[in-house]
Parts: C-alpha cells; sequence; structure tokens
C-alpha cells in the first residue's frame, strides 16, 4: 500500500511543479487568457492531488495498523520483557497527541529486539531511526506549507508555498520507501526467528 502513497505523492510533486511555474509567471508580471488557464489547470490539479494524498494516506495507515499489530503480538511471544510500551499504544499511540512524536517508533524499535536472533541482543537497527526522523521533518513542513498556501495572498507568496509543499512531497515519498524498507525487513526478521524454532535450552554442567 505504500507504493499507492508514494505514486500520489509523485503526482503531488507534479502539482506542486506546475503551481511554482504559473505563479512564477504571474509574479513576474504575466497576463492573458493562457495564464489564467494555466492557472485554473495547476489549482485544479494541487486540489485533487491534496485529495489523492489524504486518501492514500488513510488506506494506507489501516493497512500499516493492521501489520503492526500483528508484528507486536508475534514480538510480545518471542520476548515479552523487550517492550516497554502497553499493547493498546500500538495504535492508539499514533493518535494521542504530542505522545505520536515518539510512542509509534518506540514500539516498532521494541518490536525489532524482541524479533532478533535467539541469544542476540543487539540495539536496534538505525534504519528505524532514519525512517522516524523524515516521517517528522515531513510532518513539520507539510503543515508549514499548508498553512502557508491557506494565508497566501500574493502569487509571490503562493509560490513560495508550493516550494515548500514540493519538499514537504518529496519527503513524505522517502518516509515511505524507509517505511517499506522497514516492514519488510522486520518482518523476515520474526520469519527467520520463526524458523529456528525455540530458544536453545542451556547445557546443564
Amino acid at each position: 500500500m505504500s507504493g499507492v502513497v508514494i505514486a500520489a505523492d509523485l503526482f503531488a510533486c507534479y502539482a506542486d511543479l506546475l503551481e511554482i511555474d504559473v505563479t512564477g509567471d504571474i509574479a513576474d508580471g504575466a497576463t492573458g487568457s493562457d495564464v489564467v488557464d494555466r492557472a485554473d489547470r495547476a489549482d485544479t490539479l494541487y486540489g485533487v492531488a491534496g485529495i489523492s494524498q489524504g486518501v492514500a494516506l488513510l488506506a494506507t495507515m489501516v493497512v500499516y495498523l493492521c501489520w503492526l499489530w500483528r508484528v507486536r503480538v508475534n514480538a510480545e511471544v518471542f520476548d515479552a520483557s523487550r517492550h516497554r510500551m502497553k499493547r493498546g499504544w500500538t495504535i492508539g499511540g499514533w493518535f494521542c497527541p504530542i505522545v505520536n512524536l515518539w510512542f509509534p517508533r518506540r514500539i516498532v524499535a521494541d518490536c525489532w529486539d524482541a524479533s532478533a536472533p535467539w541469544n542476540e541482543r543487539t540495539g536496534h537497527t538505525p534504519l528505524i531511526n532514519a525512517w522516524w526522523t523524515v516521517w517528522l521533518v515531513n510532518l513539520f513542513v507539510g503543515r508549514f506549507a499548508d498553512t502557508s498556501s491557506r494565508k497566501a495572498e500574493t502569487a509571490e507568496e503562493l509560490r513560495q508555498a508550493a516550494k515548500t509543499m514540493l519538499v514537504s512531497d518529496a519527503l513524505d515519498i522517502a518516509a515511505a520507501v524507509l517505511a517499506v524498507v522497514v516492514v519488510v525487513r522486520l518482518t523476515r526478521r520474526q520469519e527467520r526467528k520463526v524458523l529456528t524454532g525455540p530458544p536453545p535450552v542451556p547445557a546443564l554442567g
């Protein structure tokens, strides 16, 4: 499903570029029916892109949370002591203000650690930190871009807002790619642990 988000973000980047181009021309003093038509087309695509991103994100979130819940349950079977958060936070941690800035990352990191091979207790991969950092940066940049766009009154302000939105959409693509990598690697990590069987029994001395 993350592929749907990436596709929607790529379409949004295209819409951003069109918006930047036409608002730049208007800011430079361009006029005429051609500019008006381009502006109308850019605004339409801009709106469609936003709706597409919202629908794609919602659908992906549902699938992702189902996967994460299953992963968390598996990880508890592997090693219940590795989890710092109650299971309910696996879902709730994404929707509670403030704590949603770090609870989801912690839950994924704990699942990663609990799914480590038997007798191996290494720290979780930097991949998780990279994914979460990009996601947070995108979250704040996106909100700033959205606020700037709604408050913009001139063509130049609209152009600057579109540039910021382009950065946000590019970051969202990067976050989605990293999320796919985390999902694939954590799933394989758990599959390998299942295939190795129960933990080895210490030899009696």
